[in-house]
This record gives structure tokens, C-alpha cells and sequence, in this order.
């Protein structure tokens, strides 16, 4: 292994679970030709893990074996580093916030920017570009519960929002109630209807 090989797997090694390391993250040992050369060589030696054209995680060794990182490490991380909110499916969403017994078999996440689809060992993550509602509040409960409803549809929306108004805390429904400018009329409709009928 080369030094520089050394060099990017020793600060790879030293980062959390799931974090993402990219050619631009790693310039300060080298050339850029010459670090995605040594990126290249880890991941055919299988010390990295290549999840999307210049993006690599390190796989997460236990007693078990070798497996990759969560999907959800790897999205929080991804999500740091492109300055981006990623947030959770509708369906997975749903699913959390017990509106559906559902569990999701693919994992699928929501950007406001471009979609991609990354690699991660024999599973693909889905990230797919959603409207701007969509990703409105992305670490509360509240934009969860709107993710959730959109995933649901306007058939279910009132027996869902009925549901979490009970289960929401008070600022998370008092949250959603506050969004209905920006949701689509069916969803802002039966917010409101929800929040009459309190």
C-alpha cells in the first residue's frame, strides 16, 4: 500500500460510522489525480467502499464480518457534506410515526436537490428530488407528519391527521397547523378541518 493509500485510510478510519469521503475532503495529501487513484485502489482492495461516482465510505468491521454502513449514517453524513437536508420517505415516515404497519423494503430518501441512487454493499439507497413542502422542517416530527400524509394521500389524510393530533406533541401539531401556506390545498384543507375540529 502507498503512503498516500495509508494516509487517506488512517483519517478514513478515524471518522464516525457512515461518514462519507470524498477526492475534494482528502487534497491536502496530494494531487487530485494522484488521491483518486489511491481512492480507487482502496476500494478494489475492499478497505473502502464505493457508494457513488466519488464518494466512498469505510465498510464497518465487527466480529460478525464486514458489512457496510447504515443507510441512515450514510445519509446524515452525505447530508452534512453537500450542506443539504435529506430527509425520510413518506412511507418511512408513516411507519414511524405509527400510521402505517408498513415497513418500507427499499430504502428511499428525499432531497430537494437532484436525485441520485447510491450503493451501499448488495443495497441501493434511492435519494429522489421531492418539492420544497416536502422538505419543510426536516428534523421534527412535525415535517415528518407531512412527508407522512403526502406519502398517504388525500383518502387518508383526515383519519391520519386525526390520529396525530392526538399522538403529536403540542408545539409539533401546532407546527404542522402553521405550514398550511405552503401545502398543497388538499393537504392545507384537511389540516384545517383537523384543527376545527379540536
Amino acid at each position: 500500500m502507498t503512503s498516500m493509500s495509508e494516509s487517506i485510510l488512517k483519517e478514513a478510519n478515524a471518522l464516525p460510522e457512515g461518514a462519507v469521503i470524498t477526492p475534494k475532503a482528502m487534497l491536502h495529501l496530494g494531487s487530485r489525480a494522484a488521491v483518486d487513484q489511491a481512492l480507487s485502489r482502496l476500494a478494489r482492495s475492499g478497505h473502502l467502499l464505493r457508494i457513488s461516482r466519488g464518494s466512498y465510505v469505510v465498510p464497518v468491521k465487527s466480529r460478525f464480518g464486514v458489512r457496510p454502513p447504515s443507510a441512515s449514517k450514510v445519509v446524515e453524513s452525505l447530508s452534512g457534506t453537500a450542506g443539504e437536508a435529506i430527509v425520510s420517505h413518506g412511507a418511512a415516515a408513516a411507519n414511524a410515526l405509527g400510521l402505517t404497519t408498513q415497513v418500507p423494503i427499499r430504502s428511499i430518501f428525499l432531497t430537494a436537490s437532484r436525485g441520485k441512487h447510491l450503493k451501499l454493499g448488495s443495497q441501493i439507497l434511492e435519494i429522489r428530488h421531492a418539492p420544497f413542502w416536502q422538505m419543510t422542517m426536516p428534523r421534527r416530527p412535525a415535517g415528518e407528519a407531512i412527508r407522512a400524509i403526502s406519502w398517504l394521500g388525500e383518502k387518508h389524510a383526515r383519519e391520519a391527521l386525526s390520529k396525530l393530533k392526538n399522538t403529536l406533541p403540542e408545539t409539533e401539531w401546532q407546527a404542522l397547523s402553521a405550514s398550511r401556506s405552503i401545502l398543497p390545498s388538499w393537504m392545507a384543507k384537511a389540516v384545517s378541518e383537523a384543527v376545527a375540529h379540536g
